[in-house]
């Protein structure tokens, strides 16, 4: 089964599906999005597209463990997002995410315009892989 992982943002989703075995996840890029209509047209163009059956989405936690205004906002886009595809969404901790792909970017070399451009794609992939690994056990 194929799933796909995104990172919400109000910019840009960043997403990432997997390897049939559920054993990789892989970035499949970003898109630029307009408000949270435009972001649940576009992100169930790419469900369509690539065949996902399940959909993993970070969700943003406070470092103390609470959720706040951003966390009410990527749920509403995961419910509208399911509601269009007909896919139920599971949420994913994505304390760190971010921070860790712009590690990742450092070690790497990747600056400029094209580490804002592949920030939120890696931030879907370390989302995704983080699900697939703790799947496993």
């Amino acid at each position: 089964m194929r799933i796909l992982g995104i990172d919400y943002g109000d910019a840009r989703v960043g997403l990432a599906l997997s390897d049939p075995t559920e054993f990789l996840a892989g970035g499949i890029g970003a898109v630029k999005v307009t408000g949270l209509n435009n972001a649940v047209k576009l992100v169930a163009e790419k469900v369509r597209e690539t065949g996902a059956e399940k959909i993993v989405c970070g969700l943003p936690v406070n470092m103390n463990g609470t959720v706040g205004v951003r966390a009410d906002r990527v749920k509403m886009f995961a419910q509208r997002l399911s509601d269009e595809v007909g896919i139920e969404i599971e949420f994913i901790d994505e304390r760190r995410t971010t921070i860790m792909a712009h590690g990742f970017m450092n070690e790497t070399g990747t600056h400029g315009k094209k580490r804002k451009d592949s920030v939120d794609t890696l931030s879907a992939q370390i989302i995704l892989q983080t699900y697939l690994d703790m799947k496993r056990g």
